[in-house]
């Protein structure tokens, strides 16, 4: 899954430092904001330390009061026809729609490794097209010690789309996420992509219809951008979207890429500019936090569920 293999991955290359305190227990209860928007309020348990499966994360997201959930697909896949719309019955009844499902294979391998991947591919796509999956997404990796952007760039757009068109023939979007971080994008000898402009020409460069943007508060702040880089796309270019804040008192270009903070807990980035421009250009799928930090990680399930749930409602009713 994207939060196990960018953990470790950034973990061998010592990228990980110790999150700010989360003063969590001083957090008012905030209450369910009206809809003033068409987005909904997501659940990825992995991002911010809780372990559940995919019966236990509905009810998990029906209790605390989220909207939506991350798929797996091979629970999905356990279940014969009977059960799965007894299932999806069930999740209907308690509010409950799909966020994203992940990508199940790490497509920046070797090409051995994309082969074995791309093969079992179709069979996860069908498996979330028969649930009702219409989302799935990927993050991309913004430097390399062995490709030059060029060659990176290349690779990336020939497996992309053939990942794309495999997902698009079972009706789902992929979107892609740039990271924005200077540590990690200097952090090795290639530098590659990191902002959005720079997606946008990938994007271009796949030519499949349903490829679009994870956008994430986080790497849209450290990529300088601004809520006018959002009004360039519409709802189609947005396939999900990940709400986080910066650390206080942290230079810019010193931000790590695996310490973050909830949404809305410290103001560095400024998430009601950004959310207000996802209400302009109507966007209506899934945002997640997506701290991973620390201290959330490390407290109990019940606080770390609470306290992600509150600081969400707190970020969506500024756009109220």
């Amino acid at each position: 899954m994207k939060l196990q293999n960018r953990r470790t991955f950034l973990k061998n290359s010592s990228a990980i430092t110790l999150a700010s305190a989360l003063p969590y227990s001083f957090w008012p209860t905030v209450p369910k904001p009206k809809a003033a928007y068409k987005f909904t309020l997501s659940l990825d348990p992995g991002s911010i330390g809780i372990k559940a499966d995919q019966r236990e994360l509905v009810n998990l997201a029906q209790q605390y009061g989220f909207e939506s959930v991350t798929a797996y697909p091979d629970f999905l896949a356990s279940l014969g026809e009977k059960d799965l719309k007894q299932f999806l019955g069930e999740m209907k009844e308690k509010g409950i729609v799909w966020g994203t499902s992940n990508l199940p294979f790490d497509f920046r391998k070797d090409e051995n490794t994309f082969k074995a991947g791309i093969k079992e591919l179709p069979k996860h796509a069908l498996v979330l097209q028969k649930a009702g999956v219409t989302r799935m997404g990927t993050w991309i990796l913004s430097f390399d010690d062995n490709l030059t952007y060029m060659r990176n760039f290349k690779q990336h757009a020939a497996r992309i789309r053939e990942i794309a068109k495999i997902v698009g023939d079972q009706g789902m979007r992929f979107g892609l996420e740039y990271v924005g971080p200077k540590t990690s994008w200097t952090s090795k000898r290639f530098p590659f992509l990191h902002t959005m402009a720079e997606t946008k020409e990938l994007i271009t460069e796949i030519g499949e219809p349903n490829v679009g943007f994870i956008l994430d508060t986080y790497h849209w702040y450290n990529a300088g951008e601004t809520a006018d880089d959002i009004l360039t796309l519409t709802n189609q270019d947005v396939v999900s979207c990940d709400l986080n804040d910066a650390p206080a008192n942290v230079p810019q270009d010193q931000l790590m890429d695996l310490s973050r903070m909830l949404p809305s807990t410290t103001g560095v980035i400024n998430v009601k500019s950004f959310l207000e421009a996802l209400v302009k250009i109507g966007y209506d799928g899934p945002i997640r936090a997506e701290p991973f930090n620390r201290i959330v990680n490390g407290i109990s399930q019940d606080n770390a569920l609470r306290i992600t749930a509150e600081t969400m409602k707190k970020s969506f009713a500024l756009v109220e």
